[in-house]
């Protein structure tokens, strides 16, 4: 059995003169099923407060995820691209987004909204986490049909090869002839967005939904959370090819990835320490109040 292949067109339609593309379309599926399950789950009192609060959540965190996670790839990744062309900046259809910079703006957002909902920080972003993950492995296989963040050669069974990770001038179908013969070994590399799409998007999802559906302390599925994605991520950076730009950072391994991972790790950790000392957080239900209610005067509870 010859390597597949990676070789999907990165343009998934044509509505006249705009091309849409697949990376902007798992962007749209990614946000699409935050605001479900989030309203799905504030309907269950994992949140106290109405759905358009809640609607307003969703927003900030599309405006954190998009402009943090841009940001934070060009400062982290693309700071010579950003010298040489400052407008790089805002073609985010070309890809080129960092998680880390990602949820620093995720964070930022949420605390801009719990002040101004009056809930505690920690009790909205255990409330997130669990959503999180969804748009991780949405956006992961995102990057794998776009052919980018290609792994390191290998010899598996599975390793694939992604045309974008060295210089051809063969099309498609001679590249795939190529693979077929043996001629492409040297070539095969191992598909790490579909590893960081389980681990980051299905097991992560699986294990802070179920603990965030159980009677738990504060603190502990944000936890969860940073120590989960820190430490899939790290492992997964073992056998996925740094940005050429950077390459190593220390004793030929060492990557920004792993780099940017190990804080988070050890942030998680304080806390589902904190979280042992915490209030249990109970469900509670609210909606939102008729258009002609009279709110004069009434205050928001904080969460418990």
């Amino acid at each position: 059995m010859h390597p597949y292949v990676v070789a999907f067109d990165p343009v998934a339609f044509q509505l006249g003169p705009v091309s849409v593309h697949w990376y902007g379309i798992m962007y749209a599926i990614a946000f699409a099923l935050f605001w479900w399950l989030g309203e799905r789950r504030r309907r269950m009192g994992r949140l106290p407060v109405g759905p358009s609060a809640f609607s307003d959540l969703a927003f900030y965190g599309m405006l954190g995820v998009i402009l943090g996670g841009r940001l934070g790839y060009m400062l982290f990744y693309g700071w010579s691209e950003l010298a040489a062309d400052p407008w790089s900046i805002v073609r985010v259809w070309e890809g080129g987004m960092s998680f880390h910079g990602g949820l620093l703006g995720v964070l930022l957002a949420a605390w801009l909204w719990a002040r101004k909902q009056h809930l505690h920080y920690f009790d909205v972003m255990d409330f997130v986490a669990p959503l999180v993950p969804i748009g991780l492995g949405v956006g992961r296989f995102g990057n794998f049909v776009g052919g980018e963040l290609w792994g390191r050669h290998t010899d598996v069974a599975w390793g694939m090869i992604f045309p974008r990770s060295f210089e051809h001038s063969a099309s498609i179908e001679q590249l795939e002839a190529m693979a077929k013969a043996g001629q492409l070994a040297a070539e095969v590399r191992h598909p790490s967005q579909l590893y960081q799409m389980v681990l980051e998007g299905v097991v992560m999802f699986g294990i802070l939904y179920a603990v965030s559906m159980k009677p738990r302390r504060r603190f502990l599925v944000s936890g969860l959370f940073a120590v989960l994605y820190g430490a899939f991520r790290f492992l997964v950076e073992f056998v996925r090819e740094p940005d050429a730009q950077i390459g190593y950072l220390a004793w030929g391994w060492l990557t920004m990835g792993q780099l940017l991972s190990l804080p988070l790790i050890a942030f998680g950790l304080v806390l589902i320490a904190w979280s042992r000392r915490a209030p249990v957080l109970e469900p509670r239900v609210v909606d939102d109040p008729p258009k002609d209610a009279d709110t004069k005067g009434t205050k928001p509870k904080d969460a418990r």
